[in-house]
Parts: structure tokens; C-alpha cells; sequence
């Protein structure tokens, strides 16, 4: 840990009431970074990963679809570092309009990040990335839940500080940049976001994210925002055409060594160490993203040729209903009715044809307004809400 002394990340200044505060130096890293053999066999996989995770998604019969799921996935596991319990279940109980009273009540801190995600991807294509931007997709992170009054969309005007419950500012394991310096260095990441500097862009988007959480700009939800801005910038830079890669399960499952990662780049300015961390998980959550995108074609073709050969004349409304469920995955009799024009007597036939497939499952246990789960779908991406021995 270097105080006062000019360190490679930034150094450690005493603040007037005793306590000192990181404050970084602007990116790129001086000295450069360095591409040993390691750092650039990283580079080339997470490159080859990210490929094929791209042209995958883009065999999908309806990529959106993917994405819809995906992006809940990934709000549920960001939601959850910090300390949320609500499930992709949860959350697509709340978007049917399902009432749970065994929900958590944590499930909106989600459903914001799932509106701050899109909020944030719709605005890329009119306006890049900037504070401006970061500071609208906070605002609607942070609205109506958990720390709303820490004044959602504002950088902070007061100190903040990481450490175990309890810690002071004095004690804390890491202190960021004091507040009269929050905007102009983040206004140097913003020029660094956007400057030429012949950088890979992988290794110029895993810069970024390392800064902005060094310089924890808000007074709460910088991991949250930290995260999306790895997948802004891939859409971007034209990485990745659909917002299919988010590193949340990778941080969650290497919680300590992400952390220590970011640590050593502020005490040793270690950036490559951080990066090689960082590759390693693009790599890993790629091949994921891919594997899953390969097995939704497979489950759609397979459930389409069950449609086909059991349905008779119902095919053409079940191939319609099974496109419907890769959006809406929790549906009830009628919504299908209505959905598909049809009377309620025959949706309930369409659905109990599902049921019998093993398509969809009852999830209530009630006789009357019974919820169906799409569950084979669903459970690529989570737990199933009902356990089948025979699988889809």
C-alpha cells in the first residue's frame, strides 16, 4: 500500500480528518500494460470465445428471445452479490402478474436492474456511453428500493468506504477517491472510454470496469452499474450484436478473488494480474452462454416436433403458443385464450396437451387460476420451479 507517493494505479492521500482516500490515476496504465505470453493467449481465447458466443446467438429462430431470458438471469445474480434473495422465478412470477406471498421482498431491486439494463441498451443507440448516461441507468437502478435516499442518479457528495459491517472509515479496507475529485475522474475514464489508444478492446473494457469500481462514484449500486458497463461497452464496440454476456455468475463464484484482484491493482498496480482474471472469466461465462444457446435450439426443435406429431389439428396453435413461452415462460389458460383467439374451453385443451407432453407443469396446486411454467426453458437458465424425473 503506497501512501502519498505516485504509485502506478494511484496512490493513497490523507484527507483533512485524518482518514486516507485512493485516488486513482487516469487510465491507460504508465507503465503500459504488459502482454506476456499469458495475458496475450487470454486475450486470443476470450476473443474466440466471445466468436462463437456471437455467431450462436445469431442462429437462434428469435435472438431477443435469448436475450429476455438472459438479462433476467443476469439481474437476479448481480442483485444477488449484493445481498438479494429473490430467484429468476421470482421474477417472472412478478412480470405474469403473479401473486406470492413467499416472495422476497428484495424482488424490485431486480426488477430495477432489469429496467436499468434496458434503459441503458436502448440509449446506446442514440447517445454512447458517458456520465450522463451511467448517471441515468443508476437513477433507475436505485429508484423506489434499497438505498433510494442515497440520491439515485447524483454522484456522491460525501465519502464512502468497503469493508466489513461496522468499519469505519478508518478501518475500512478500501476508501475511494474523496467527493471533490469524483467528477473529474470520472470524467478522465469517460475520455479514456472513448479515446484512441490502440488497446484491445477487451482489455480496454476490463480497464474501465476496474476503475469505475476503484472510483465507486455513487453511494450505492456501483457494483450493479460496474457490471453493466461491461456489457454496454461490448454492444458498443459491436463486440457482441445482442447483450448476451454478463460476468455477475463468474465474480459471484470468485468472490474473494475478484476482490483481491482489484486490490492489488490499487496497493501493487497489478493490472495484469486483474486482467488475466478478468479474460478468464469472459472465456468461461462465453463458452456458458454459448452452450445454453445451443441447447435452447435443441429444445425448441425437439418440442416442435412433439407439437407436430401429437397435436393433429391443434399443431398450428401449440407451434404459436411454444413460440409465446420463450418471452412470457408462466402463463394461465387465459391468457392463451386471448392470446391465441381461441375459447377458453380450447385453450384449456391446448395447455392440458402441453401438460401431458411435459412441456409445461401446474405450479399452484389449485383447481382455479392455475399458473402453467414453461419449465424445460426455464431451467436452462435456473432451478425449475417443479422437478420431472423424466426430463423435457
Amino acid at each position: 500500500m503506497t501512501f502519498g507517493k505516485i504509485a502506478r494505479a494511484g496512490s493513497y492521500q490523507q484527507q483533512l480528518s485524518g482518514y486516507s482516500a485512493f485516488v486513482p490515476k487516469p487510465l491507460p496504465p504508465d507503465p503500459a500494460i504488459a502482454f506476456d505470453g499469458e495475458l496475450q493467449t487470454l486475450l486470443s481465447k476470450a476473443d474466440r470465445a466471445l466468436g462463437r458466443l456471437d455467431g450462436s446467438v445469431q442462429t437462434l429462430p428469435n435472438p431477443d428471445l435469448f436475450v429476455f431470458m438472459y438479462v433476467r438471469k443476469e439481474a437476479v445474480l448481480s442483485s444477488q452479490i449484493e445481498g438479494t434473495q429473490s430467484s429468476i422465478n421470482d421474477i417472472l412470477k412478478v412480470e405474469a402478474q403473479v401473486f406470492d406471498p413467499q416472495r422476497p421482498n428484495d424482488v424490485h431491486e431486480v426488477l430495477n436492474y432489469v429496467t436499468a439494463m434496458n434503459h441503458g441498451l436502448d440509449r446506446l443507440q442514440e447517445l454512447p456511453l458517458s456520465i450522463r448516461l451511467i448517471r441515468e441507468i443508476h437513477e433507475r437502478l436505485m429508484h423506489g428500493v434499497r438505498g433510494h435516499h442515497n440520491n439515485p442518479g447524483e454522484l456522491r457528495t460525501t465519502q464512502n468506504w468497503i469493508g466489513p459491517g461496522g468499519c469505519t472509515l478508518h478501518d475500512a479496507t478500501f476508501v475511494p477517491p474523496p467527493p471533490h475529485e469524483v467528477a473529474k475522474i470520472l470524467g478522465q475514464l469517460e475520455n479514456f472510454m472513448h479515446g484512441d489508444d490502440q488497446l484491445p478492446m477487451l482489455i480496454k473494457i476490463g480497464l474501465v470496469h476496474a476503475q469505475f469500481e476503484t472510483i465507486h462514484p455513487f453511494l450505492d449500486g456501483n457494483g450493479r452499474v460496474g457490471r453493466l458497463l461491461i456489457t454496454f461497452l461490448l454492444c458498443q464496440a459491436d463486440i457482441l450484436q445482442k447483450p448476451v454476456l454478463y460476468l455477475s455468475h463468474y465474480f459471484k463464484k470468485r468472490r474473494i478473488d475478484y476482490y483481491n484482484c482489484l486490490q492489488n491493482v490499487r496497493d501493487d498496480g497489478d493490472w495484469e494480474g486483474w486482467l488475466k482474471f478478468f479474460l478468464r472469466g469472459i472465456s468461461e461465462v462465453s463458452n456458458e452462454a454459448t452452450d445454453t444457446a445451443r441447447k435452447i435450439v435443441s429444445l425448441r426443435e425437439n418440442h416442435r416436433g412433439r407439437i407436430t406429431d401429437n397435436f393433429g389439428r391443434s399443431a398450428a396453435n401449440g407451434h404459436t403458443l411454444l413460440e409465446s413461452l420463450f418471452k412470457r415462460p408462466i402463463i394461465n389458460v387465459a391468457t392463451v385464450a386471448e392470446k391465441l383467439e381461441i375459447t377458453f374451453a380450447a385453450a384449456n385443451n391446448l395447455v392440458q396437451r402441453f401438460v401431458d407432453q411435459q412441456m409445461l407443469f401446474e405450479i399452484t396446486g389449485q383447481q382455479r387460476y392455475r399458473l402453467f411454467s414453461y419449465e424445460p426453458y426455464i431451467s436452462l437458465f435456473s432451478q425449475p420451479l417443479h422437478r420431472s424425473s423424466d426430463g423435457p
